[in-house]
């Protein structure tokens, strides 16, 4: 429901306005929002107003009214002063917090359906009947960006990406966990996924206060319908893992460029494990020392070039060569023929994709 900043907000700025000092008490007696100090004073004929028929009353030079959520008492407005002046603002205040009120119900009973729609807890039937009552269409292009920040350093993250998506209504902003925010965000016909990137970018560019690498931004792919919203979310959710995993220079990280990482992401530990005692015969990569590891790196990257890959080594090309026969007689991969190179490639990933499996069982 609405917190108590959004009320405080509203009546700062009917004050700022008005010149009027308000305050808000809930049924229960608590104080939510006050712009004088002697709201507490109050406390007593408000809960007496709770049980009283009328909608609206004086007391002790105070103009008190009862604010409504759909029939069902939700708070005591005070206007401080007993003129028609007063009483005026106390009524245009009321109607501002009611309209509040309903704005927040209709965005809480959005969220929870945005939510349940991620999670995949409807029915096919259920998603498209809530839509319409909703007022959500469902044959519109969307896409899912996961957001991933330190939320436990600064609490107001989800506002930060709420205030950039404001107005536009027809995306959507939530969380389903601690750590992530959720947007659900609608895609133009002439936007693609070049757009998306440069949409992640900007939401990422609202969290420079934040170290580096804790903000990481995935988004899966374009839907067309409502019902396959949750299919974006699931692979985003599998980006930002493999993102982690294979790309670890990167902060922004698409399904759609994934490659072969998707693959070994999906593979079974135990599977993994039998793959890797086939190609090092027990061994690790973690075995290899730095000369060795910084060879072989250098190498891929330039694409098995031995010429280019000792020339950015600074060292001469029959060291190299020394160095990949090495390489060759302690693991039988011989990293100059493409089919070795690849299977070695795959191995490194593999292995990188178990360290980070581990991690997540401790």
């Amino acid at each position: 429901m609405i917190s108590n900043q959004i009320l405080q907000n509203t009546i700062d700025g009917l004050k700022g306005i008005t010149r009027m000092d308000l305050g808000i008490i809930d049924t229960e007696g608590k104080v939510l929002a006050s712009t004088f100090p002697e709201t507490d004073g109050y406390i007593s004929p408000a809960l007496a107003f709770v049980e009283s028929p009328a909608d609206s009353q004086v007391v002790q030079g105070c103009q008190f009214f009862k604010v409504f959520d759909e029939h069902q008492l939700e708070y005591i407005l005070l206007a401080k002063g007993d003129s028609e002046d007063v009483y005026m603002v106390g009524k245009i205040a009321s109607f501002q917090i009611q309209n509040l009120l309903v704005a927040y119900k209709e965005r809480f009973d959005k969220d929870n359906f945005v939510k349940n729609l991620l999670l995949d807890n409807l029915l096919l039937v259920d998603i498209y009947n809530r839509a319409k009552k909703l007022h959500i269409d469902t044959d519109v292009r969307r896409v899912v960006f996961i957001v991933e920040t330190n939320r436990e350093k600064d609490g107001n993250e989800l506002e930060k990406v709420r205030s950039l998506f404001g107005g536009k209504t027809r995306d959507f902003i939530t969380a389903v966990d601690e750590k992530n925010i959720i947007v659900v965000k609608e895609v133009a016909e002439n936007e693609g996924y070049e757009d998306l990137n440069k949409t992640a970018e900007v939401i990422r560019s609202l969290f420079r206060d934040q170290e580096e690498d804790q903000v990481h931004i995935a988004y899966g792919t374009i839907v067309n319908e409502i019902k396959e919203v949750s299919r974006s979310y699931k692979e985003a959710r599998m980006a930002l893992d493999v993102g982690k995993i294979f790309f670890e220079e990167r902060h922004v990280v698409a399904y759609s460029t994934l490659g072969i990482g998707r693959l070994i992401y999906q593979l079974p530990i135990p599977l993994c494990k039998m793959f890797i005692k086939e190609i090092f015969d027990g061994k690790s990569p973690d075995d290899f020392d730095e000369e060795t590891l910084t060879t072989i790196n250098k190498f891929f990257e330039n694409s098995l070039n031995v010429s280019e890959t000792s020339r950015q080594l600074y060292i001469h090309r029959n060291t190299l060569v020394y160095r990949l026969d090495k390489l060759q007689k302690s693991t039988g991969l011989d990293l100059r023929v493409f089919e070795d190179a690849i299977t070695f490639k795959i191995a490194l990933m593999v292995v990188k994709y178990m360290r980070y499996m581990e991690t997540l069982d401790y």
